[in-house]
């Protein structure tokens, strides 16, 4: 192992929750302060996720420590807490045992247990750790726990900060009103309409002022003082200025001309109203934020809530966090399956579609696997838990769309670069912009030169292009996780896009990978049974499929195996084996002449068969030609169908296989791809990939993920065929969870979408901003119309980023 690929492997990976984002330049800010710190290798911070991810050196740094430079910058890492009834402890040192082995786990913040009470409280990471995981280690120091009931359901932060806000707007709203109706008294054209005096009144309009701007309007300040405080700038701190501006020299002519006949030149409409557009606008943006993870709680919607086990003899239905492996669990016709596992009793049919995509239920006998959140359509049966909590089928998927959301796609830094200094930027052309009015636009006239100050501060926000990226990726990726395209993380989201060659392997890929013995040709002396009786018992010391293939075959004829002393697999070529004392050599025509074995009088036979897209083996007993099996693989019925889409995309179809060339060229024949390179090893399929990029092609590669695996990770974009086992395939950059080669196109289509999206988003915040300061500058923007349109700027580039949801595939 090479060094890099040392120090990697001692790199942790931790994800952190934050609150109080309220831009893009916080999220930068944020992810340059964690970046800094010794040990950190990256951190990147999503804004629409309000999610950090972190890879760092856990020998230099702990989560405390970043939960202590995140406080410190000014924001706040969101912990849940829950409390477990602890049951088995018999003295203080058991206290002790539990509370350090869960002060230890990852994601646990603290952990406090009681003995007296025999409760544990615990403050963790929900990003890190899960209540199952909390209950697993208790019980694997040997005691028991469960979640208290009422802590059972847990406020979502999201939606008590959507609350808050709401109450906020609300109450900005009512004391905004009185003053928004002074102002549009003001207007000749709406003249008609009656203003009461009252309200006209100056210190009247700063009582109805004074709490938006103070009280309602607080968090912008605490933000703009954090943000200053560590040499930054961000939304706040453009929104502080511009109110502040507009409410203190309302303050200041409401004084000056306190006694006098003149009428003051007031704003306190200007900054009331603001804030509450402003807020407005955060709300719609929180809400619409909400939605873009809808792909997440519809997975999550697919688990069970609680499961039947059977403990020590009796039935009982325990909450799916408590259920542990090992467990013996009890599932009823029509019940999704909890967790997942094997059958240990029973027979049944389940539907896998959640996972596969096939509609057709699966049957399950004794020592079959199942998949938790599948259906159990028609049988009693009993399972054993093998894998629960974070470890499910499920739980990987949810995990891979999460750290797909959660991360940055290249074209990000652009938009990432240009917010960390946008703030600064404003401030400059606002003031600048000022003084041109009091000089020599409008010379010594305060109130035009004020109102274009705060009308360039508050229409400038870099929020829009700060959740132009984050919101797409979301609602991108999410929705291709639902038609089981699962992108391991958004640059791989970006690059898909720019795919225009596809390498496809064969077996398992453009054909079901279960081949069939279809011909047996037995050389003449030969007896079948007795040839069939050692090819069978050499083969079944093989994994390969067609090697699997014979064996089923053979034994479906009832024939006996021989007994095998030998056995050695020769990758890409066949098998060698010493069985009931005669020596065999099954394989390729390579192979039979590498051990001089003379194969001339049954190669027209092999060729005819070949030519048919079936595999022919040849097979040799002690130094002499026996015979030969061949098998055939059935092609998708959907792969013909794929390769015609991909060619309509413009994409280069190539089928690259270990089988030899006639049978290659007979399905490559069959499904239409434009060439096929046969009888390539394993370990040169990556040399083949590397060729095609040698020629400019950004290639895909699409396998099974296990002997594709170097061909997955030399490729542009490495696709992983696979029925959801193993969802996180380290070679592969995107897993196709359904074994559809429609797949392949969706993945593209949806990577092209995504970024048409991204882009326009980008070019709408960038435009909005080119386009809106040069107006507000020149003096045709009123503040308030500034900021209303600074709110439908950020809420616009979100819901043109939730059309990702109703994206059409499959087609």
């Amino acid at each position: 192992m090479s060094t890099e690929a040392t120090e990697a492997s001692k790199l942790k990976e931790a994800s952190l929750q934050i609150s109080g984002m309220t831009c893009a330049a916080c999220a930068t800010r944020i992810e340059k302060g964690l970046n800094k710190m010794e040990g950190v290798e990256q951190a990147s911070v999503n804004l629409a996720l309000e999610k950090s991810s972190i890879k760092y050196d856990p020998s230099k740094l702990s989560e405390a420590d970043f939960e202590k430079k995140i406080e410190a910058l000014g924001y706040g890492v969101v912990k849940q807490k829950a409390e477990f009834d602890i049951t088995g402890m018999t003295c203080a040192a058991c206290a002790t045992r539990i509370e350090k082995g869960l002060n230890r786990m990852d994601g646990v913040a603290t952990a406090n247990v009681n003995l007296a009470l025999e409760k544990a409280t615990i403050e963790f990471n929900p990003s890190e750790v899960a209540i199952a995981d909390i209950i697993a280690k208790v019980e694997k120091l040997g005691y028991g726990a469960h979640q208290k009931q009422e802590d059972k359901e847990q406020v979502d932060y999201r939606e008590k900060h959507i609350k808050d806000q709401q109450r906020k707007f609300i109450i900005s709203a009512i004391l905004s009103l009185p003053l928004l109706w002074t102002m549009v008294g003001h207007f000749s054209f709406t003249s008609f309409l009656y203003v009461p005096d009252f309200l006209m009144n100056p210190w009247i309009q700063l009582i109805l002022a004074t709490p938006v701007q103070f009280i309602i309007g607080k968090q912008f300040y605490v933000g703009a003082y954090k943000a200053l405080r560590n040499g930054s700038a961000n939304m706040d701190v453009l929104v502080a200025m511009g109110t502040s501006a507009a409410y203190f020299y309302s303050v200041y002519q409401a004084i000056v001309t306190a006694g006098t006949h003149h009428m003051p030149h007031l704003y306190f409409e200007t900054s009331a109203v603001l804030i509450t557009l402003i807020l407005l606008g955060k709300l719609f943006e929180a809400k619409a934020k909400g939605r873009s993870s809808e792909a997440i709680k519809k997975l999550m919607g697919l688990q069970a809530k609680t499961a039947i086990v059977i403990r020590d003899g009796v039935e009982k239905e325990v909450p799916l966090e408590e259920v542990v492996i090992g467990d013996t669990i009890l599932v009823k016709p029509g019940e999704k399956i909890p967790v997942d596992g094997e059958v240990v009793e029973g027979a049944t049919a389940v539907d896998e579609s959640m996972l596969t995509g096939e509609s057709l239920p699966v049957d399950k006998t004794s020592g079959d696997v199942l998949y938790g959140s599948t259906i159990n359509k028609n049988g009693f049966i009993k399972m054993k838990a093998t894998k629960v909590g974070r470890d499910t089928a499920l739980a990987q998927i949810i995990k891979v769309v999460e750290d797909a959301q959660g991360s940055k796609a290249p074209i990000q830094r652009l938009a990432d670069q240009i917010s960390g200094i946008f703030v600064p930027i404003v401030v400059g052309i606002a003031i600048l912009a000022f003084l041109v009015w009091i000089i020599w636009v409008s010379p010594g006239e305060f109130t035009p030169a004020l109102e274009v100050l705060i009308a360039i501060l508050v229409i400038a926000c870099p929020c829009a292009l700060g959740l132009a990226t984050p919101t797409s990726i979301m609602a991108g990726s999410g929705r291709a996780a639902e038609f089981g395209i699962l992108f391991k993380g958004g640059e791989h989201l970006e690059q898909t896009q720019g795919v225009d060659t596809v390498v496809v392997d064969k077996t398992g890929t453009v054909t079901h990978g279960k081949p069939v013995l279809t011909d047996i040709l037995v050389a003449d002396g030969q007896n079948e049974e007795k040839f069939l009786s050692l090819i069978g018992a050499a083969e079944k010391q093989s994994e390969h499929p067609l090697a699997q293939a014979i064996v089923e075959g053979i034994q479906e004829k009832g024939i006996e195996l021989g007994n095998v002393q030998f056995f050695e697999a020769i990758p890409g070529h066949g098998v060698i084996a010493t069985v009931s004392g005669q020596g065999i050599v099954i394989g390729t025509r390579k192979l039979m002449q590498q051990y001089g074995i003379d194969i001339q009088t049954v190669l027209p036979e092999m060729e005819k068969l070949e030519i048919d897209g079936k595999t022919a083996m040849l097979a040799g007993i002690n130094g002499q030609y026996a015979g030969l099996v061949a098998v055939a693989d059935t092609i998708k019925e959907t792969s013909r169908e794929a390769i015609r889409r991909l060619h309509d995309m413009g994409i280069q179809v190539i089928m690259m296989t270990g089988d030899n060339e006639h049978t290659a060229q007979a399905i490559g024949k069959e499904v239409g791809v434009d060439s096929v390179i046969a009888e390539v090893l394993p370990e040169g399929k990556a040399e083949e990939v590397k060729k095609l990029q040698q020629q400019g092609k950004k290639v895909a590669m699409v396998g099974d993920g296990i002997n594709d695996a170097p061909a997955l990770a030399t490729a542009d974009i490495g696709m992983a065929i696979g029925t959801g086992t193993d969802v996180a395939m380290e070679a592969a950059d995107i897993t196709l969870i359904r074994g559809d080669l429609n797949s392949i196109a969706d993945a593209i289509l949806m990577s092209r979408k995504t970024m048409r999206n991204i882009k326009q988003n980008l070019f709408w915040a960038f435009a909005y901003n080119t386009i809106g300061i040069p107006i507000a500058a020149a003096g045709f923007l009123a503040p308030w119309v500034a900021g209303a349109a600074m709110a439908f700027s950020s809420v616009s580039v979100v819901l043109n980023a939730l059309r990702l949801q109703r994206v059409k595939l499959n087609k």
